[in-house]
């Protein structure tokens, strides 16, 4: 392990394949990962895309990372696809989409499979943007499942999240309802050759200068104490796009890096980044204190209150009571 981890260090593409690998499959491998690379993270610009599904995030993605290998930076990819809750199967289309990529020296593509997770990551999605973090890559792309409004994780995950849009979704109240629409530090109308596209700029850029329901300019994100924080005067940029074209990118990859000065100058990077660590100790705070709980309480007592509470014999509070007064007589 330890030469694997000096490998995936040094940049070697196989190693850190393989250390990916093993952080995705094993909870006891990322934390051995994570605890060996942590103090060389910290440097790459990590940047979320996300969006409806159809809106064009990896066509996006492929686009951008084109012009970002232009500047001669590297760039780690992360795509997240959507598990099947029937099979736990998962089509990693976004490696197809994004074929054109591939042998690239400086490019490494990941897909990963949800998993059932919800939020659009998975859960090692962390664990493994800090391996190609620690493995030198400059910008790391993470894009999320495609599920819609409840689908924030990012926003806690990402220094600068990118929120893609399109026209002919649909009504476009769905692309402004609470939610998917602010979290956003860019705003990319995807597919601006088709017809509508005026229309859909115009609707999200009234809702930018109207604010977010309760008054500030913006969300922000959200702290530790679920306070939603303003984002420290940065004026969100609705940026047009035809990604299949590569119109737009250039100003796409321009406004990130003004992002990042702001964040920077700002003294907000700090802020995001101590969110994020707080995100990522929580959830992993809830997984180990679920591993416990299950060790502690035998699977007979859980699955005979399972019963119990299906029937109407015992309310799901008092069955709560009953586990951790289980729990914590055998801690």
């Amino acid at each position: 392990m330890k030469e694997l981890l000096e490998s995936a260090r040094r940049g070697k593409i196989r190693a850190i394949a393989r250390l990916i690998t093993q952080v995705e499959n094993s909870p006891a491998a990322a934390e051995q990962a994570v605890q060996a690379l942590y103090p060389h993270t910290g440097k790459a610009h990590i940047v979320g895309i996300t969006g409806s599904p159809g809106a064009g995030k990896s066509t996006v993605v492929n686009a951008l990372v084109k012009m970002l290998r232009q500047q001669e930076a590297r760039v780690g990819i992360v795509a997240v696809d959507p598990s099947s809750p029937f099979t736990g199967g998962a089509l990693l289309g976004d490696r197809v989409r994004m074929r054109d990529l591939s042998g690239d020296p400086g490019i490494f593509i990941r897909s990963m499979a949800s998993r059932g997770s919800l939020g659009g990551l998975a859960q090692a999605t962390a664990s493994v943007v800090k391996v190609l973090d620690a493995a030198g890559y400059d910008f790391i792309l993470v894009e999320t499942v495609g599920a819609g409004q409840a689908e924030v994780d990012i926003a806690n995950a990402a220094h600068t999240t990118v929120v893609v849009e399109a026209p002919g979704m649909g009504d476009e109240i769905q692309s402004i309802k609470a939610g998917i629409l602010e979290i956003a530090d860019i705003l990319v109308v995807n597919k601006v050759d088709r017809p509508g596209a005026d229309r859909t700029v115009r609707s999200l850029k009234m809702m930018l200068h109207l604010g977010p329901v309760g008054g500030t300019r913006r969300s922000g994100r959200i702290s530790a104490n679920n306070v939603q924080e303003n984002s420290g005067g940065w004026d969100i940029p609705v940026i047009e796009t035809i990604a299949t074209e590569g119109k737009g990118m250039a100003e796409l990859a321009a406004t990130l890096g003004r992002h990042m000065a702001h964040l920077r100058q700002s003294g907000e990077w700090l802020q995001r980044e101590r969110d994020r660590s707080w995100r990522e100790i929580e959830m992993l705070l809830q997984r180990r204190f679920m591993h416990q709980f299950q060790a502690q309480v035998p699977l007979e007592m859980r699955e005979g209150l399972l019963t119990a509470v299906a029937e109407r014999a015992v309310d799901p509070y008092t069955a709560v009571n009953q586990l951790l007064a289980k729990s914590d007589e055998n801690m």
